[in-house]
C-alpha cells in the first residue's frame, strides 16, 4: 500500500518529465528542419556550374523560406502543446515549466505573413538591401530569408536551453544534498 501512495505522489513529476522529453524531441525536430534547409542550400553549390544564377538563387531563397516556415510551425506546435499541458496540471508542476513559459513570452508566435512582410521587418529588410548592394541584387531575397532562418534558430536555441535547465534541476538539487 505504501508503494501505491508513492507511485501516485510521483505521477505528476512523471507527467512533467514526459512532457519535457516530448518538447525536447520537438525542439530537436525543429533544429533538424533548420539544418536540413541549410544543408540543401550548401549542396546547391554543386549545381552552380550548370544552373544559371537566375534559377539557383531563387531556389536558395525558397529553400530558406520553406525551412524557416516549417520551423515556425513546429515552434507553434510546441507552444500549443505546452499551453494545453499547463491547463491540465496543478501549480507545483506548473512552476517546474516556468523556463519554457518564459521563452514563449519573450518571443511570442508571430504569423508567417508578418515574418515574410518586408515592411514589418525594416531592420532585416535594410540588412538584406545592404548585402544585395554589396554582393549582387539577386541576393537580397536570400539575405532576407537567412535573417528569418536565424530568428527561428535563436528561438530553438532558447527553447533548448530552457529544456536543459529543467532537466538539470533535479540533478542540481541532488548534489545540494551532499554539500
Amino acid at each position: 500500500m505504501n508503494r501505491e501512495t508513492d507511485n501516485s505522489a510521483n505521477r505528476p513529476d512523471e507527467n512533467v518529465t514526459k512532457m519535457v522529453e516530448s518538447i525536447d524531441r520537438d525542439v530537436e525536430r525543429g533544429e533538424d528542419i533548420v539544418m536540413a534547409g541549410l544543408c540543401i542550400v550548401m549542396m546547391s553549390t554543386f549545381f552552380a556550374p550548370v544552373a544559371p544564377p537566375a534559377v539557383l538563387l531563387p531556389f536558395v531563397a525558397v529553400t530558406f523560406a520553406v525551412s524557416a516556415g516549417l520551423a515556425r510551425l513546429n515552434y507553434r506546435k510546441i507552444e500549443r502543446k505546452l499551453a494545453n499541458f499547463l491547463v491540465m496540471i496543478e501549480e507545483p508542476e506548473q512552476s517546474k515549466l516556468k523556463p519554457l513559459e518564459a521563452v514563449f513570452k519573450a518571443s511570442p508566435y508571430e504569423s508567417l505573413s508578418q515574418s515574410f512582410n518586408p515592411f514589418k521587418n525594416i531592420k532585416r529588410t535594410a540588412k538584406s538591401i545592404l548585402g544585395g548592394l554589396l554582393i549582387n541584387p539577386l541576393w537580397m531575397p536570400i539575405f532576407y530569408m537567412i535573417g528569418l532562418q536565424i530568428d527561428e534558430e535563436k528561438k530553438l536555441i532558447a527553447l533548448n536551453q530552457a529544456v536543459m535547465s529543467i532537466e538539470q534541476e533535479p540533478v542540481d538539487k541532488a548534489f545540494e544534498f551532499y554539500a
